[in-house]
């Protein structure tokens, strides 16, 4: 593999459980991906009125260990299929001990940027692709979510309104929020839901946390992700409307699931769809909480399952 990306994350990157959140797992992972055109001949790719550029669109990201404020980091970029106008592209993202803080893979699509029409690679370039073929490392493999599983062919808001999947969030995209080609970037699906997710599991958590405060234990409760897959289906403009629904998927007392869609209200058509395992923990010790039987059915009630990627 070859080095993309080396820094460290900022303070302001870091959210109130006092690691790196994972908007910027996915802007150092884009980042990083705008390095790696640098090596598969096409330099151009993230530069003003390139013809053409490479856009995710299905990754999954499996988050090995917190990423903390001022910590070094740098990440390192293969290949680990290349199609006829698309390649799966693996990207390590390590501390700097070396010890891995997590590992993303991605199908990235070769495509149009008038358009966003997907046309196949150049010669040069799927050769350069192909010369850089590696084979991850299988420890870091993705666990707990399946991301060659097939994905549904569509989502709408009719089909979240059907299972009574609550809203979550709801929001307008801004220039800012916006590519240099027009499109929300990438890690602006994920920071939606990031956003958005206290407003189902916020007091939830407290009440965990108060459960085992009640038997002595001193705990403060946060949140970390283990896993995510997004399925990124259309690209928002300033201006579109963002709507974030949600429901629960397979939860142990340990372990929770979600699907979470991000929906463009207007034409109810989703923008991504998403599945992610996440854990609740003690902030203090950094260790998962369990929850009591009785707080997995008070989860259970709060949002109903339904929803695929």
């Amino acid at each position: 593999m070859i080095e993309v990306y080396r820094g460290s994350p900022n303070t302001w990157e870091c959210d109130e459980m006092g690691h790196m959140n994972v908007r910027f797992y996915v802007a150092k992972m884009m980042e990083g991906l705008a390095g790696f055109s640098h090596c598969i001949e096409m330099p151009h790719a993230f530069k003003p009125n390139s013809p053409s550029t490479l856009q995710p669109r299905d990754q999954h990201i499996r988050f090995l260990r917190e990423a903390h404020p001022g910590r070094p980091f740098s990440m390192r970029a293969g290949v680990l299929e290349v199609r006829d106008a698309s390649a799966l592209i693996y990207q390590q993202l390590d501390h700097g001990d070396g010890t891995p803080c997590a590992a993303y893979r991605t199908w990235v699509d070769h495509i149009d940027t008038e358009t966003g029409r997907l046309f196949s690679w150049s010669a040069r370039t799927r050769a350069a692709l192909e010369s850089h073929i590696v084979e991850p490392p299988e420890k870091l493999a993705p666990r707990s979510i399946d991301p060659t599983a097939p994905v549904r062919g569509s989502a709408t808001m009719a089909d979240a309104d059907t299972v009574g999947a609550p809203v979550l969030g709801n929001g307008v995209v801004s220039g800012d929020q916006c590519d240099l080609f027009g499109w929300m970037k990438a890690e602006m699906y994920i920071a939606r839901i990031s956003d958005a997710v206290p407003n189902l599991m916020a007091a939830w958590r407290e009440n965990v946390a108060a459960a085992a405060r009640a038997k002595g234990e001193e705990v403060t409760s946060g949140a970390a992700v283990l896993e995510y897959r997004l399925r990124y289906r259309k690209w928002p403009k300033a201006g579109d409307r963002v709507q974030v629904r949600s429901t629960l998927g397979d939860c142990t007392d340990k372990i929770l699931s979600f699907v979470h869609w991000v929906i463009d209200p207007d034409s109810g058509e989703a923008w991504c769809t998403t599945e992610a395992v996440a854990v609740t923990f003690d902030l203090n010790t950094r260790k998962v909480i369990t929850a009591p039987p009785q707080h997995m059915e008070a989860l259970r009630a709060l949002a109903p399952t339904g929803l695929t990627v």
